[in-house]
């Protein structure tokens, strides 16, 4: 396809849909898309606290039970370049609806599953139709007035935040009363719920948008890549942000069920919770980034992500520093993440799903490799090698960022 032709493409694309008006973002809405995108990631990560399970039900060995997490980010990734971009073309409503519907299904697939193959092949449908939180996110980046746009994503990005957490405690607890596969029954219905309050607020009419070809459209996305060097930037940082967020999340069921600790999956949950000041957080870092202050929320994000590790590793002390830990490390990450939204956001404002459809397949990618490789370290070296590598993956991103500074001024 020739280049000229796609960015002459483009920019008619982009410039026939710019030209409405901007009413603001209600914020009784921007409750409804948080608590929406809440549900729709918690379902991502329920697996977490419960990969024990599943290997002793499934008869996976523990250090490739992190598989499972994995497909479900493979599905994400291929959610986010072959079905968010949709959102630039297609009305926003309809599309929204039919994706809760399809994962409220592949959640019952999920708790009625035979098999390990039907378990992962549901797990990466889950996260295939999961993206449906970043066609969400686009649309009230979308609806938002410029002046209050990093708010708005900071604030719907606060529930995406809280479904991260509580989705690990809510797992936890309801396995240990039902079991495991409750958590997805239970997830499919509220889906649904959801489904039908979505379906009666979101927008009946959008404004047209001119034609083009789902080929063409795809496209886009990868000429954004070569024509946006912050977007590269900014992509790359989540890579790194989800990787090492997941080196984390991915393995710390097994020591912290294990003795000497032996914790319920309900114990365990609660750790998710020290993580609320990243939900608290990203609000406060979109109004920074509306300051003109991205970079320095950027740099001092890296900065406390690389710290985090120091108490994670000496958790065998007490595990009031896992606590401590896990607070500078969801704090850090959020904080860096709205802003890379916040930012990339603001520099295309009229390809939106796309650029965070292709900003969210390095999240995606990371979040798999993470979750991949730190279970693999830790069945080789323990929780120790697991820490090293978290650590290692925040100090490769504070110096990348320090690389980079000059992109995006």
């Amino acid at each position: 396809m020739n280049l000229q032709l796609q960015r002459a493409d483009l920019r008619q694309f982009e410039g026939a849909v710019g030209g409405k008006a901007k009413a603001g973002l209600p914020r009784l809405t921007a409750l409804i898309f948080a608590v929406a995108c809440g549900l729709s990631v918690a379902n991502v990560y329920f697996a977490h606290p419960l990969l024990d399970a599943i290997a002793h039900d499934f008869s996976i060995d523990p250090a490739s039970v992190g598989i499972v997490v994995t497909m479900t980010q493979i599905g994400y990734a291929l959610g986010l370049f072959f079905i968010v971009p949709l959102g630039d073309l297609f009305d926003r409503r309809k599309l929204v609806v039919t994706q809760a519907v399809l994962s409220a299904l592949a959640l019952i697939v999920i708790g009625l599953s035979p098999s390990a193959a039907m378990l992962l092949a549901s797990h990466a449908a889950v996260g295939l139709l999961a993206v449906v939180v970043q066609v969400l996110v686009a649309y009230a980046a979308d609806l938002a007035a410029p002046e209050e746009r990093g708010r708005a994503v900071g604030t719907v990005t606060s529930g995406v935040i809280l479904g991260i957490l509580l989705a690990r405690f809510v797992a936890g607890l309801i396995a240990d009363f039902a079991g495991w596969r409750s958590v997805y029954l239970v997830s499919a219905v509220l889906t649904l719920v959801m489904t039908a309050i979505l379906f009666r607020v979101l927008p009946r009419h959008e404004a047209a948008r001119p034609p083009t070809s789902y080929a063409r459209l795809l496209g886009s996305v990868l000429l954004l890549f070569v024509e946006e060097p912050l977007l590269r930037v900014r992509a790359v940082l989540a890579l790194l942000i989800f990787a090492g967020f997941n080196v984390l999340w991915a393995p710390l069921v097994l020591p912290l069920a294990a003795p000497p600790f032996s914790l319920s999956h309900t114990a365990i949950g609660l750790f998710g919770l020290a993580g609320v000041a990243g939900a608290l957080g990203a609000r406060w870092t979109g109004i920074l980034v509306d300051r003109g202050q991205g970079q320095l929320v950027t740099g001092l994000g890296l900065a406390l992500m690389a710290a985090a590790w120091l108490p994670i590793a000496f958790m065998s002390k007490t595990l009031w520093l896992l606590v401590l830990g896990i607070f500078m490390l969801d704090l850090a990450i959020q904080a860096v993440h709205v802003t890379n939204q916040s930012l990339i956001f603001a520099r295309r404002p009229d390809a939106r799903s796309r650029l965070v459809g292709g900003y969210m397949i390095f999240y995606s990618l990371g979040s798999a490799l993470g979750s991949i490789a730190s279970t693999m370290t830790y069945g080789a070296w323990g929780w120790t090698g697991v820490c090293a590598l978290g650590g290692a993956i925040g100090l490769t991103a504070l110096v990348f960022w320090a690389v980079t500074l000059r992109v995006g001024r």
